[in-house]
């Protein structure tokens, strides 16, 4: 196995792990087919992605999806499906509904009023969503 290949597989595996970590749903995730569209991206753009974004010894998982949320909102909050899946991700990572709130209403300054106010939209459908299937 050549060294592009042995880094590759390494920093599959460590994406895996990150994944399983935000969402234990996401335990028996195999990137079948990854392989194949993989090799078509720059070396650097995967170490940057896969084997220096997620360090192992760096922000816990929690973080991670806070942080991730902080950009959505920050960037104008106009990804509506990503935001829903960040937060049920923050939730599932062990954010509380405060945490969620906070983040987004710091966003505010960055993205504007009308981002926190599209995010918290999006933050709240999947609090209600996940008191419905609690009930």
């Amino acid at each position: 196995m050549d060294d592009f290949s042995k880094k590759y597989a390494e920093m599959v595996e460590q994406g895996t792990l990150m994944l399983r970590a935000f969402n234990p749903a996401l335990e028996k995730f195999v990137p079948e087919g990854l392989d194949k569209l993989m090799p078509t991206m720059p070396k650097d753009m995967m170490d940057m992605m896969f084997g220096n974004t997620f360090n192992k010894d760096g922000l816990d998982s929690k973080t991670r999806m806070l942080v991730g949320l902080a950009g959505l909102v920050a960037a104008g909050a106009q990804a509506g499906p990503q935001l829903k899946v960040t937060v049920r991700h923050a939730l599932e990572a062990g954010a509380t509904e405060k945490e969620i709130a906070e983040v987004i209403y710091q966003m505010s300054m960055l993205g504007g009023l009308p981002a926190m106010n599209r995010a918290l939209e999006e933050a709240n459908a999947v609090f209600a969503e996940n008191e419905e299937g609690n009930a």
